[in-house]
């Protein structure tokens, strides 16, 4: 994926039985088959064979695993603001904190239920950074190189929607995308940009990374791309 080439659906889907059937399964059962998944992900330069713990997958659309550590992160705010800069890690701290408590769904299907994200609102970020009149969106980069994301400003204004650099009263891991990533509670995990280094304020939604090979722009959960349950609250598209 690295060349910009999506991977087939059978290998995705092979790839996340082999690691389905790892987990479901004990003993020698489960120690060949996570062999096997090992064996896949060392020829797997879109990390979609790898399993973390407590039922979480790990992806990337790149072959390296992007690091950066509080010490030296920095968040980009630009594009139509009246106070474009970088962030550290330590201003983020000193913005209002919150926490939220939501399921994690993908797309994919599989769902990490009652994940507790600590961090601080991303309409608290774009206050802080003088959101002009003209913008209508949210534009997301990570610090992977590759990966985009975007929201409508409304979107991004909700109160589920996070700049978070905690999970389960934990710093965020680098295999969750940390030190710092979004979190859009409401939409399928693909709009959860990991690995978060610049935010662009823009005048229309450009499509991210995904959303160029078909997947929906709007990933609300249920709403979306035929899976799941409808999500709840202010901000939902039409039914």
């Amino acid at each position: 994926m690295t060349d910009g080439t999506p991977v087939g659906r059978r290998v995705v889907l092979g790839m996340l039985g082999l690691g389905a059937l790892g987990v479901a399964a004990g003993g020698p059962l489960s120690r060949s088959v996570s062999g096997a998944v090992r064996a896949l992900a060392r020829d797997d330069p879109t990390g979609l064979s790898g399993l973390l713990p407590g039922g979480w997958r790990y992806y990337s659309v790149t072959a390296h695993q992007p690091h950066r550590s509080t010490a030296d992160y920095r968040l980009t705010v630009t594009g139509l603001v009246e106070r474009p800069g970088a962030l550290r890690f330590a201003d983020l701290s000193r913005l209002p904190r919150t926490e939220l408590t939501s399921d994690f769904q993908c797309v994919t299907g599989w769902r990490v239920p009652g994940v507790r994200w600590g961090g601080v609102r991303l309409a608290e970020v774009l206050d802080s950074a003088g959101v002009r009149r003209e913008a209508r969106a949210v534009t997301f980069r990570s610090f992977d190189g590759t990966y985009t994301e975007s929201l409508t400003l409304d979107q991004a204004r909700r109160a589920d929607v996070l700049v978070a650099d905690t999970m389960d009263g934990r710093p965020l891991s680098r295999d969750h995308g940390g030190p710092v990533r979004l979190v859009v509670a409401p939409m399928y995990g693909y709009k959860s940009c990991k690995w978060l280094g610049g935010i662009e304020v823009v005048d229309a939604v450009r499509p991210g990374y995904w959303e160029h090979y078909g997947y929906d722009v709007d990933a609300w959960v249920g709403r979306s791309n035929g899976r799941d349950d409808a999500p709840t609250g202010d901000g939902e598209p039409p039914a």
